[in-house]
């Protein structure tokens, strides 16, 4: 007869951890966006000539998604004294934002045949981490 072995709250605390990994594992996932960076996301965009939609056109553009690396960190002294003390953290960051873009025509399908001029809109082609800004556009 073999001794029957119990799960003891020690090992319970030891194995817990491994077990919610295994079950909260994303399986069959791409890991690829799951790293710093800053990459190109394609969506789809539809144009309407107006607020009832007479005319539309939809097309697939490109945005700029992901995160870049930042940090935070007690201020130097002579940063300290610059501000009169009121300084007392500097962070750095970095944000994901379009590097180049290009324009592209989407052209609107109007009723009855009629039709629209082709109408140009941004996309990205290409993103980077760069300092981070209140407005670009």
């Amino acid at each position: 007869m073999s001794p029957r072995r119990t799960l003891t709250p020690g090992l319970f605390l030891l194995l817990l951890p491994l077990f919610l990994l295994m079950l909260l594992a994303p399986f069959g996932r791409s890991y690829s966006g799951l790293g710093p960076g800053c990459h190109l996301f394609p969506f789809n965009v539809t144009i309407r000539s107006d607020r009832r939609g007479t005319c539309r056109g939809t097309h697939t553009v490109y945005a700029c998604v992901g995160y870049c690396e930042s940090s935070a960190f007690p201020s130097r002294y002579s940063v300290l004294a610059a501000s009169n003390f009121t300084h007392n953290i500097t962070s750095a960051s970095r944000c994901c934002t379009i590097s180049k873009d290009t324009k592209v025509k989407v052209r609107l399908d109007c009723p009855r045949g009629r039709r629209h001029d082709n109408i140009e809109i941004l996309t990205a082609r290409a993103c980077r981490c760069d300092m981070c800004r209140k407005s670009r556009y």
